[in-house]
């Protein structure tokens, strides 16, 4: 849920009494391959005489109709919420929450035509938790309730997302925010879609932060080009023209400090069906890709799915003599209340089509039409400054640094060494934000592609010669003989 409608819900619910309240939302689906999203669309508040408050609250009959009724008219399912004033973490349900949920499942089932969503709201520490009623027989807990917002909040079931264990490794990561906040950002999943010069450090240092679990995409290899910025990629990894997923993983695994770290790697492309769907099973992204067309999917990820997305990049310029005149970098998270990347400035509209068609690579087009051809400049010298520019947003998005969240877009200026923070506000008309919590009813943007499908089965069928095969085989020894190492 954005944080506005969990700041709605929590006024109505915490009541000033101190008695229990009840409320009725609605709810929209986000499905990944692996999970289910149910996002909060809006609130229906009771009306004179549609709810008890008598110590106990209950709802009536009339305000669940009227709702459910309202949440078809929408094409949403049904939210019932109750409050437990004096309650702390994940809240389980008693005999009487549990009888009324399951009175009302078929109702709200049944006019709505979606699964009834449970929440409750433990008002010592503002947590919520949540359950899907599927039929009458009990509940399916969620995994955990997520509040995004410039500051991200988010409640754990730790009974299906268990707490890691601090390692002796972690020492020094957790004396810098606790062990409640290292318990509540090792848990999540975080994806790092593109994983090139700085995706691959913000990747690595994701693992040595104490995640459990990090998933890298990109459908392309490592090349000579590349080793000047990939640092960790090596010359045997340009040779055998390794994925850069694969690059990626054995990396973050030699970095990982977690006791059970898990990689998930993700050889698509995130402007495919295929790979926007895996990016939903994350709780948060790190968008390190600098072409129109996959920054605009995931701009609308941000939105329509309220996963956060931090994204940034980097461009460099140099005089007609080849000598540098500038480099600026920007970093942001793109949140609901915020703007996107095209209220930004970062993302054109007009240039996801060209990028579509791939002519923002065409040289005579680029040409015809008196643009500007892509900057290809980066140097590992500076990559690194943009990776950490994210990483602080990731720490001041889950780690709230006094207090506060993240900040205003960032651009840093090298020529004149200054830092700007950005006024831009979000668009009154803007499509992405204006389709905020849409789910899957958002506006497709992800198309099949059987371009980046060749890339990656080329290299999978690609035969390298023996002696190559042979050093990645004594390589592969070697790193697993260094993971055992405890």
């Amino acid at each position: 849920m954005t944080g506005e409608v969990e700041a709605t819900m929590r006024d109505h619910l915490l009541r000033d009494d101190g008695q229990e309240d009840v409320l009725i939302a609605t709810y929209v689906r986000s499905t990944g391959i692996e999970r289910t999203t149910a996002l909060i669309k809006s609130v229906i508040f009771p009306r004179e005489g549609e709810r008890h408050v008598h110590g106990n609250a209950s709802f009536t009959s009339g305000y669940v109709l009227r709702a459910s009724t309202q949440a078809r008219a929408l094409g949403h399912g049904v939210v019932l919420l109750h409050s437990h004033p004096r309650g702390s973490g994940w809240q389980q349900l008693s005999d009487m929450d549990q009888e009324t949920e399951s009175e009302y499942e078929r109702v709200a089932r049944g006019i709505a035509k979606m699964p009834l969503l449970g929440m409750t709201l433990g008002g010592r520490d503002i947590s919520w938790s949540a359950r899907f009623w599927f039929d009458r027989s009990g509940p399916t807990w969620a995994e955990s309730v997520r509040s995004v917002s410039p500051k991200l909040a988010v409640t754990w079931n730790d009974e299906l997302r268990r707490i890691p264990r601090v390692t002796r490794s972690q020492q020094r990561t957790v004396s810098s925010w606790g062990e409640r906040t290292q318990a509540s950002i090792s848990r999540l999943r975080v994806l790092v879609v593109g994983s090139g010069s700085v995706g691959l450090d913000v990747a690595q240092r994701l693992a040595a932060t104490g995640l459990a679990t990090v998933g890298v995409m990109d459908y392309d290899a490592v090349e000579t080009v590349n080793l000047d910025r990939m640092i960790g990629a090596t010359r045997l990894d340009a040779a055998l023209g390794r994925s850069k997923v694969d690059v990626a993983a054995r990396l973050m695994k030699s970095s990982a400090t977690a006791e059970s770290f898990q990689v998930r790697r993700h050889e698509l492309s995130i402007t495919d069906p295929v790979g926007l769907s895996a990016a939903l099973d994350y709780d948060v992204i790190f968008s390190c890709v600098d072409g129109p067309w996959p920054r605009a999917a995931l701009n609308a990820i941000a939105y329509a799915d309220l996963i956060p997305v931090i994204d940034g990049g980097i461009a460099l310029d140099t005089l007609p003599d080849g000598r540098m005149r500038n480099g600026i970098w920007r970093a942001h998270t793109l949140v609901p209340g915020g703007p996107c990347m095209v209220c930004l400035g970062q993302l054109v509209m007009g240039d996801i089509s060209l990028d579509k068609e791939g002519l923002l690579n065409d040289p005579e087009y680029i040409a015809g039409a008196h643009r500007d051809a892509p900057s290809r400049q980066n140097v590992a010298a500076l990559s690194a400054s943009v990776s950490a520019a994210l990483l602080a947003q990731f720490v001041s998005l889950t780690a709230h640094p006094g207090g506060r969240g993240i900040p205003a877009p960032l651009r840093y200026i090298l020529s004149t060494h200054s830092l700007e923070h950005s006024r831009a506000n979000t668009g009154l008309h803007c499509p992405y934000e204006n389709a905020t919590a849409s789910g899957d009813a958002r506006t497709p943007i992800a198309e099949h592609r059987e371009d980046w499908r060749t890339v990656v089965h080329e290299r999978a069928t690609k035969r390298n010669p023996l002696r190559l095969r042979a050093l990645a085989a004594a390589e592969d020894l070697l790193q697993h003989a260094i993971s055992r190492i405890r």
